[in-house]
Formats: structure tokens, sequence, C-alpha cells
């Protein structure tokens, strides 16, 4: 088949005479309606890749009031972006799924506060049907202006606002068992014969972080203040954290890190001071996140979360969401994903 030359483009009316039918027939096959016999849309399909038709997007937006794009917002600076391979997995989920819908996914990032009035602006603009969003913080505006202007959200991880606001219903998000997976954590240490078992928490204005602190003292509700230390799910964080963490108290024997990245700077540092690991302080770190987790020395016992499946439920919450017609249309609930404790060699 010969590509059709600039100016002759092929139309859907040859569409339509090709295949047999009506124009008004090969517009709904071609934008995605419904109540057309299946082997008159097979005619269609068939012209469609005979005549290499491309439909006009900007003519099918006016018909179908869709832009065939989604708008992925994740509320963190370029650096952590491409630093953590935790958002790159869950990028990568949210693509398949966005491809086997055919649609485009539209990378948003916040760098700063202003960031907020230009994201707002696009999507009150229309330049997208949906939003997925995450990485969220407690005191983040997005919830408030994909609300106020319409936006059909899903987001990853439990916004914070939910929480006793009284506004959860409705609320759409994807999470994995963060304290679910906390307890198995401190658990698992407690077995190997721990008692100085210190927790680097990730920034506790984030869900996740909050969760998987609680987590812990689900199981050591008796733990000291000089047994827990804040980091921020970075490496240098975690570094941080776990040198402030044996200034107060040399004597800690095991450490559950809230992220992977803190658990391998959490290592850095007790190599430095001259502890053994898993011998002198066994170490568990939370995300399962390759090939951080695999590849560090010693490989780290963690907990793992499917992140990249997580990205997929939610562009399948969301299109499910955007393809559901208005009597069908509901919000989808919120989905609890189960987290797994991967033993490896560092506990």
């Amino acid at each position: 088949m010969s590509e059709p030359r600039p100016g002759n483009r092929p139309t859907l009316e040859a569409v339509a005479a090709l295949a047999g039918v009506s124009r008004a027939t090969a517009s709904r096959v071609v934008n995605g309606g419904e109540g057309v016999r299946p082997h008159l849309a097979e005619k269609v399909r068939e012209a469609i890749q005979d005549l290499g038709y491309v439909p006009n997007h900007a003519a099918r937006t006016l018909v179908t009031r869709r832009t065939g794009a989604v708008a992925v917002i994740i509320a963190e600076p370029e650096v952590r972006i491409f630093s953590d391979p935790f958002f790159s997995r869950q990028i990568r989920g949210i693509s398949k799924e966005l491809t086997a819908h055919d649609a485009q996914l539209v990378l948003m990032l916040v760098e700063d506060r202003g960031d907020y009035d230009r994201i707002e602006r696009y999507l009150a603009g229309g330049h997208v049907d949906g939003a997925l969003a995450f990485s969220l913080h407690t005191d983040d505006p997005l919830p408030a202006i994909t609300r106020r202007i319409g936006m059909p959200t899903v987001y990853g991880g439990r916004p914070g606002w939910t929480a006793g606001s009284g506004e959860q219903e409705g609320v759409a998000y994807v999470d994995a068992d963060n304290r679910g997976g906390a307890q198995d954590a401190v658990r698992h240490l407690l077995a190997l014969g721990r008692r100085r078992i210190a927790h680097i928490a990730g920034p506790l204005d984030q869900t996740s972080a909050a969760d998987r602190l609680s987590g812990y003292r689900d199981v050591l509700p008796d733990d000291a203040p000089e047994l827990f230390a804040e980091g921020d799910f970075t490496v240098v964080g975690g570094a941080r954290a776990m040198a402030e963490l044996l200034d107060r108290d040399p004597g800690i024997d095991a450490v559950f890190a809230g992220s992977d990245l803190m658990a391998t700077g959490a290592l850095q540092v007790l190599r430095e001071r001259g502890r053994t690991v898993p011998g002198d302080v066994a170490l568990v770190g939370f995300d399962d996140a390759e090939p951080v987790a695999e590849s560090a020395d010693p490989p780290l016992t963690t907990v793992r979360q499917d992140v990249e499946g997580m990205g997929r439920m939610m562009a399948g919450l969301l299109m499910r969401t955007l393809n559901a017609g208005p009597d069908e249309r509901t919000a989808p609930g919120p989905v609890i994903t189960a987290t797994t404790l991967v033993r490896r060699v560092s506990a």
C-alpha cells in the first residue's frame, strides 16, 4: 500500500464508500461508538487499513469530547523523579495500561508550589480527559484543584486529606498495605532475636511514610524516641538518619528503613562506623526496588510492593471511569494491594 500524498489523505467518506456503509456508521466505528453490527464494523476496520486512513484528531475531539490524553502528575521535583527507581516503575505501569487503551501520557512535574497554577490552567483547559497523581504531600493543593474543575482523577497512594476529613467518599486511589508491610518487617527482625530495632521513616507529610511508622509502632508500641529518625526517601536522607540514630544509641542491633534507598544510605554509614550487616545490625528496607535491593552489599531483605502493577491499576481505574456511560459512571473506590517480605542477606 502506497503512502497517501500530502493533501490527498483518505477521508472518512472514502472509508464508508469502500466498506459499503454510511458515513455515520463509519464514524461510529472510528470513534469507538456502539450499535454497529460486528460484520459491518469489521468491514470499516478493513477499509481503514486498506486506505491508510488516519482520523482527524481535532474533528474526533469535537465529536467525542475526548482528547485521548491523560495527565500524570508527580508532586516531586525532577531531581527526585530521575534518581528514584520507584517513579520509573510507576510510570512504566501507567504507560503500559494507557497504551493498551490507545491513550497518550502527558507528564507534569512539580518543582515548586507555583507550578500548581500552571497545572490547574492546563487541566481546566480541556487538554486531557483525566489525571493520575502520586507522591502527594499532606498539604498538596492538587486534590482541591481536581475537585474544583471536575477532573476525573485517580491517586497513587492515599491522599492525606482523606483521613478523617469527611471527604473520603468518591476518592479513587491505589496504595500498598504500607502498615501491614511494616509490621511484617519488624516482626521478622524480632524473630531474628533483635531487640534494639530502630526505624528510619520517610517524610511524615506523606501517608506512605506515616503508615509505615504506624506499622512499626504497632509491633513495638513502647519504642524509645531515640530509636526513630525521619529521612526523606533518598540515599542521603537514609545516611543522615542512620548517623543520627547511632550517635544516640550505639547499641542498635536492627533497622527497619522506610525505603530501599534509605536502607542503602544506612548501609554506607554502618560500614563507615565499623558495623557488619547482618552480624552487628540486621537491616530491612521497603519497596524491593530494582536494581537497588539486589545490588546492595549485602543484598537487602525488603518489603516488596508491586509498584508497576499499581501504576497499571491506577490507569485502568481511570480509563474504566472515562469509558463508562453517563448512567454507569461511578467513582471507583480505593484499592489496597498486598505486600510481601523478601528475605535476602541483610536480615
